[in-house]
């Protein structure tokens, strides 16, 4: 398979682009520098693009968010191969409720970048600890996650011997029914017999139960779900790269190690920074 470019968005460091804008003069078109890094800095698993996005106007205009989304499609169409985009908070914020739909990630980006994450920083802690927690997310989306989770863990398997979903609960709806072919996967290819648990009401809406979770956690839900957590080190694979999620986990004294996509791409660039300096 051909490997992808992902292009990352996001805001220009000030230091780099101090006098540096989009576009200076009336009559000249918004232009986006980038700058396209190797497929070793991401394990193989995908093609980095760094592309930061400088002050629109001499930093006395906000970028209007037609002309910032047309911008951006310009350079993803340039990009080589089959390529998708990842953008920064801010960046998305900058691009308004109009244009969000064109910027969401194809599914087998999200699963790159999920393989990469594991990969660079949980693979250790899933072979040595065997335990993985799934917080799945939307229940319309139950079967893509289920699917997602499969491919994501597949190289680990032999070594996982307690995994556990978290699901929400649908009226008239029987999860072991939903993920029932799945499940079956896990047993007869690995011998592996996957825990079902439903999320709890709590006072910050759905939250994980009394269950303590341990080694590494896999986060697909958008909204935070607050696991309990072992008193062991843990890597927390955040996919949806949730800033709640990130001080929630900053907050336990380094006993677990948070990533996520946004963390990731962050740690690309600015090491390709470093080393030109």
């Amino acid at each position: 398979m051909e490997t992808e470019t992902i292009i990352y968005f996001h805001p220009a460091p000030e230091q780099m682009y101090k006098n540096n804008a989009a576009k200076k003069h009336w009559w000249q078109d918004a232009v986006l520098r980038e700058r396209t890094l190797t497929a070793e800095e991401t394990g193989g698993f995908f093609v980095p693009v760094d592309c930061p996005i400088p002050p629109f106007y001499y930093k006395k205009k906000p970028w209007p968010p037609e002309l910032l989304s047309e911008t951006m499609e310009r350079t993803l169409h340039l990009a080589d191969g089959m390529a998708d985009a990842f953008l920064h908070p801010e960046i998305m914020t900058s691009v308004s409720e109009k244009y969000l739909g064109r910027w969401e990630m194809r599914k087998e980006t999200v699963e790159r970048m999920g393989a990469g994450l594991l990969a660079a920083y949980a693979a250790d802690c899933l072979r040595e600890k065997g335990r993985v927690a799934v917080l799945l997310g939307s229940p319309d989306d139950t079967d893509r996650q289920m699917e997602m989770t499969l491919g994501l863990l597949t190289p680990y398997l032999p070594r996982i011997n307690d995994l556990l979903f978290y699901y929400e609960e649908v009226a008239g709806t029987d999860i072991w029914e939903e993920t029932g072919d799945y499940l079956e996967e896990y047993g007869y290819e690995y011998g592996l017999v996957p825990a079902m648990r439903p999320y709890q009401a709590g006072e910050k809406g759905l939250c994980c139960g009394k269950e303590r979770c341990g080694g590494v956690i896999l986060d697909l839900a958008a909204a935070p779900r607050y696991p309990r957590m072992a008193r062991e080190r843990a890597v927390y694979v955040d996919l949806t790269s949730d800033q709640e999620k990130e001080r929630t986990c900053i907050r336990k004294n380094g006993e677990i190690l948070y990533v996520s996509p946004l963390k990731y791409l962050d740690t690309i660039v600015k090491t390709g920074y470093d080393r030109e300096l």
